[in-house]
């Protein structure tokens, strides 16, 4: 049995776990979909990129977990590596969904390459709302899937611009990488240096973005495989 804390990315709660959540406690682990603070059930909570650290380390002492695997997809790889670092011990291993991952002193938008996102959320009070449906085309969704994402809460924007922590290397951690091939063949640099170390694992799953919901069952069993690893 293994302990499992998974985080989404922009736009979703732990709402969006809901499918991966069944099938991994139908093989008898203890699941924790999170949402992260300003998101879901918890919009109104003010919310920083260090905001959502703390979430996931919260989450993890609050409920005193040990050998625990801590699952960020997309932008929420960010928050969750840098809580891997901090929760020491209690990290079994980490789990990137075709995740960003953090790298010191850069945001989510570091290096991207148009304004785009920033001139969204100062648009909309600082928040980046989700994309219309056209923007999830050849990700493997149904339409119910895509209005179910497109339907998610705007995501606080400050997230996105604040600069990433880290407290060493993070090829240190004991860490798979999921990577979508619908969101494209290659991972992205930063995943493609991490993934040279040897405590880094990548693996490769058919289905674009959002496996949660296109290929729940699936990814739950990368999941499953991957929290078995020593």
């Amino acid at each position: 049995m293994t302990d499992f804390v998974l985080v989404a990315g922009t736009w979703l709660g732990a709402w969006a776990w809901d499918e991966v959540a069944a099938e991994l406690r139908g093989a008898g682990h203890d699941v924790h979909p999170l949402t992260l603070s300003g998101l879901a059930e918890k919009q109104g909570v003010p919310a920083g990129q260090q905001t959502h650290v703390r979430d996931v380390v919260d989450e993890v002492e609050r409920l005193g977990l040990r050998d625990v695997v801590l699952v960020g997809h997309s932008y929420a790889g960010i928050p969750v590596g840098q809580a891997a670092q901090r929760i020491g011990e209690r990290l079994r291993r980490v789990v990137f969904v075709d995740a960003n991952v953090p790298v010191d002193g850069e945001s989510f938008l570091s290096g991207w390459p148009s304004d785009a996102v920033r001139q969204a959320i100062a648009e909309h009070d600082g928040f980046w709302p989700p994309l219309g449906a056209p923007e999830y085309a050849g990700q493997g969704l149904t339409d119910e899937q895509i209005a179910r994402i497109v339907g998610g809460s705007p995501h606080p924007g400050a997230t996105l611009t604040e600069p990433a922590v880290l407290a060493g290397p993070l090829g240190d951690l004991p860490a798979t990488y999921v990577k979508c091939l619908l969101d494209g063949d290659e991972p992205m640099p930063a995943v493609a240096e991490l993934v040279k170390s040897d405590s880094w694992e990548l693996v490769e799953l058919d289905t674009g973005h959002w496996p949660m919901f296109s290929q729940p069952h699936a990814l739950a069993r990368l999941l499953d495989a991957a929290g078995g690893r020593p």
